[in-house]
């Protein structure tokens, strides 16, 4: 995995393709047999959706993430908190229901 940061937006195409040259170096010389392909992480602070739909970032494998310069208001932390916590327990069930799947696949394949 490679973690570049930015402040600026205007920054965000030539940090593409330095990560894009991060992790071509890394699936040729660092990846192991078995291991999926790297992925990268742009932190900024100005994450624009447009520019990231533009930029075609999540088709390279890089990922981009917003970082406060403050800390938001109280309410605002626990409701973003909250929401992670549903979400990262959603894709958990999705993940234990799937793998229960697979086993009844095998399962039934054996019978």
């Amino acid at each position: 995995m490679s973690i570049d940061a930015t402040i600026s937006i205007a920054s965000k195409m030539t940090i593409k393709a330095r990560m894009e040259w991060y992790l071509c170096w890394l699936d040729k010389n660092e990846r192991k047999p078995g291991e999926d392909k790297p992925v990268g992480i742009i932190l900024c602070a100005d994450k624009d959706q447009e520019d990231v739909e533009y930029l075609e970032l999540n088709q390279a494998g890089i990922h981009v993430s917003q970082y406060l310069t403050e800390l938001p208001p109280k309410e605002l932390m626990e409701a973003k908190l909250h929401t992670a916590i549903a979400d990262a327990k959603q894709q958990h069930d999705a993940t234990l229901l799937k793998g229960v799947y697979d086993l009844q696949q095998q399962n039934n394949e054996v019978v």
